[in-house]
């Protein structure tokens, strides 16, 4: 049964992953500008960590794959995808997959030159699904099929004596966003997949794929709340296994409920709620790093609390003027001691949101690498969130400056840290095809 045409995928994404505060500074600086973009070969934290974060969350109900002919795009944003797609599709690797390359090789750009890697292949079969294909529809149904079996391969095949998802290392997703990123964005693509294909023959082996995968990212959690092998920066890394966890328990899976009360206190540890600063001991001394990480780990409880306050009022349970906070919460009908949460949950939302996506950061593309990309993405998907005009406006400028730098054979690449052709193009489809978030932020409850 093929899934009907619907605006439904939804991020749960986690952090907005961007560049160094040092190479923030070459944005505003052409003469640091050039010298960063020729630094990709020995990219290094000194220069700038690259990272990346896209991962979608669901609220369990079934939707199906938004045809991108029904998307309200402009055409040069619609040209602008098809021919991303379709390079996209033409880089597949023959075992299924698509691979990002090593960070030791990173002027490697040919797409057929690299292994496939399932961090990346993950995030390629998200640009799909949100560019209007799906396992059973669109017009390229069969790599998505072909691409998902790989993932599936890859998690049945996976031995309990081997630490990753894959024999892998050193891949350029590894390096910059850590050891378990692999089974991390494959747990992110699995439970979106599970959203469309709730009747297909394959949904129990992508059921007992993800519940894996799960029990293996648990694993991998250490004492303080945050992930191990982290890499440079290992308040990413934890921020993308809280939000894969967080939209697998919300698609049902089994999740212990125990390691996700301690992922949420460890972000929350990472901002100073006293100073209303961010703490970036273990975010490479990036404050955007730890401000991203918390303020997308902390989206949907603070989405929650501002949805309860709301309809309090509705209910004249709470005047017009009443703002969050855990007496009003209270008095909705919130335990207490969940209302504490939720009000800490919503002042470092609020906090750390409005920080992350200050015009001093996010001016100019600079010399673009994937987290560029990403970073982008990720304030986008922030904005929907906030909900008001400022939207449609974002897309506008942010859309012509991404059109701007395509290559003419569709993809983009990247001119330093993360600079695979595969990894830039998804992000950048994933950036364009936006559109297929704006219905579905608002967290149910």
């Amino acid at each position: 049964m093929k899934p009907k045409i619907n605006k439904t995928l939804l991020p749960v994404v986690a952090v907005v992953l961007l560049c160094a505060v040092a190479y923030a500074s070459t944005l505003f600086n052409p003469a640091k500008s050039s010298q960063a973009a020729n630094e990709h070969i020995n990219c290094t934290p000194e220069h700038h960590v690259c990272v990346m974060k896209t991962i979608f969350g669901l609220d369990g109900k079934p939707v199906a794959v938004q045809s991108l002919n029904n998307l309200d795009l402009g055409k040069e944003a619609r040209a602008s995808i098809n021919a991303g797609v379709l390079w996209m599709q033409q880089a597949q690797l023959p075992d299924g997959g698509w691979g990002s390359g090593s960070h030791n090789r990173q002027d490697i750009m040919n797409p057929h030159a690299v292994k496939s890697d399932p961090a990346t292949t993950a995030l390629v079969l998200l640009s799909f699904l949100r560019t209007g294909n799906s396992l059973d529809s669109g017009n390229y149904r069969e790599q998505v099929k072909k691409g998902t079996e790989f993932l599936l391969k890859k998690t049945e095949h996976w031995p309990q004596d081997q630490p990753r998802l894959t024999t892998l290392t050193g891949t350029q997703p590894q390096t910059k966003l850590g050891q378990n990123i692999d089974a991390i964005l494959t747990v992110q693509y699995f439970t979106t997949l599970l959203k469309y294909e709730q009747q297909h023959a394959w949904k129990q082996r992508i059921e007992n794929a993800l519940q894996k995968c799960v029990s293996r990212i648990e694993k991998e959690q250490d004492n303080d709340g945050g992930w191990k092998d982290g890499g440079w920066a290992p308040v990413l890394q934890s921020a993308l296994a809280d939000q894969a966890l967080e939209s697998a328990n919300d698609a049902g899976v089994t999740v212990d409920s125990a390691v996700l009360k301690k992922s949420k206190a460890y972000q929350k540890s990472n901002f100073d709620t006293a100073t209303k600063s961010a703490i970036t001991g273990k975010a490479a001394g990036v404050v955007l790093y730890s401000l991203s990480s918390t303020t997308r780990s902390s989206a949907k409880e603070a989405n929650k609390a501002k949805q309860i306050v709301e309809q309090a009022k509705k209910e004249g349970k709470l005047k017009k003027d009443d703002k969050v906070n855990a007496d009003n919460l209270s008095a909705a009908g919130v335990s207490p001691s969940q209302a504490k949460e939720m009000e800490a949950a919503y002042f470092i939302n609020e906090n750390s949101k409005s920080q992350s996506t200050r015009e001093d950061v996010m001016q100019g593309f600079g010399s673009n690498g994937g987290e560029e990309l990403i970073s982008y993405l990720m304030t986008g998907e922030s904005i929907i969130m906030q909900g008001g005009k400022e939207w449609s406006s974002w897309y506008e400028n942010m859309s012509k400056k991404i059109i701007a730098i395509q290559k003419k054979d569709g993809s983009w690449e990247g001119h330093h840290c993360i600079t695979s052709p595969v990894f830039c193009t998804a992000a950048a489809l994933l950036v364009l095809s936006i559109h297929n978030d704006t219905d579905l932020l608002a967290p149910t409850f």
